[in-house]
């Protein structure tokens, strides 16, 4: 640590009144040792990502914070550019789980509690049963305190935790950011938007994985079928196919039909989130990058979102795809 900033004013700080909301959410990115963390008047922007093929970004709203405080200025002297890339750096996503939960965490609750949250409609406060939401308070059975600071660039990111007395404090070591942009998705340029249950998607992927598939195609389309997951594998084939029931696809625009694969293995780096989630954001667009975006619901605190993006597969020159076509461009132009 620079002995010049010890007194300084930090360029961050924030307190979190629940541990366990923290290490959820940053859960569910957890595919890749480093992220990368970005802070800003809103919130903290973890990215973590692998060979720029699959994406994943948990947003940390400041609104899940009882304090929070940003100020580009106490961290840099220099212009507005300069202070703002003060706020960005990498950090070991491993180390910081492993700190999060210091003072205990139990897994097997936390799955029971996501799909009791996942069967529990939009607000996920409690379900049939009675049981509490994955992040509810009597779910979650932590009230201990999480403080985080991040003095200047180059200096550390310090955790101190918070609980029954009990006070520890980690210095995470900061590392140079990696990467500045996030894999691209035309907004403009959708192929298709679909909202719906996010235990539906959740549960068809676990079906699809049964045959041990390598990718998994999508298929929409304005007439039926409207939404079809299928996948090959060594031991079979597996399609499954959505109907258009407003109470199954919340919203559904498709202007036109659109086949996509994508690598299977990268799919499944989603299923953490896909499980915690109350509802799923299916997009895709011209260039064939999907998105997953996931709401998951906080207890007394409100929503909060953790979203992926995933690069198509695209066979090489003289390779064919597992249905025997060169290209999902193949595939649109046989089917149209």
């Amino acid at each position: 640590m620079n002995p010049a900033t010890d007194n300084a004013t930090p360029l961050f700080t924030a307190v979190s009144g629940s541990v366990r909301h923290l290490f959820q959410l940053l859960k569910c990115i957890n595919f890749a040792t480093k992220a990368q963390v970005r802070i800003t008047s809103e919130g903290l922007r973890f990215t973590v990502e692998e060979s720029r093929v699959v994406q994943g970004i948990a947003f940390l709203e400041k609104s899940l914070f009882t304090s929070y405080t940003y100020a580009p200025s106490a961290g840099s002297q220099t212009n507005d550019k300069e202070a703002d890339d003060t706020a960005v750096f990498q950090i070991s996503l491993t180390a910081l789980l492993e700190t999060l939960q210091i003072f205990g965490v139990n897994e097997a609750k936390d799955r029971w509690a996501g799909r009791d949250l996942a069967y529990g409609g939009i607000t996920g406060a409690i379900d049939r049963g009675g049981r509490p939401a994955a992040f509810g308070n009597r779910a979650l059975g932590m009230s201990g305190l999480c403080r985080l600071s991040y003095t200047a660039k180059g200096e550390p990111l310090c955790v101190v935790l918070e609980e029954a007395g009990v006070t520890t404090t980690c210095e995470m070591v900061t590392y140079e950011p990696e990467y500045q942009e996030e894999i691209p998705l035309q907004r403009d340029a959708l192929n298709m938007k679909i909202i719906m249950r996010s235990n539906w998607l959740h549960d068809a992927v676990n079906e699809l994985s049964s045959t041990s598939p390598s990718r998994l195609t999508i298929a929409v389309s304005p007439s039926a079928p409207y939404l079809v997951l299928s996948s090959n594998g060594p031991l079979g084939s597996t399609t499954i196919e959505f109907s258009k029931d407003r109470q199954l696809l919340e919203t559904f625009q498709v202007p036109k039909r659109t086949v996509n694969t994508y690598k299977h293995s990268l799919i499944k780096v989603a299923t953490r989130a896909m499980s915690l989630a109350s509802k799923v954001s299916i997009r895709g667009d011209q260039q064939g990058v999907l998105s997953l975006q996931f709401m998951i619901d906080l207890e007394d605190i409100g929503v909060s979102f953790v979203d992926f993006r995933f690069v198509p597969f695209l066979p090489e020159d003289g390779e064919h795809d597992e249905d025997g076509w060169e290209s999902n461009d193949d595939v649109n132009e046989a089917i149209s």
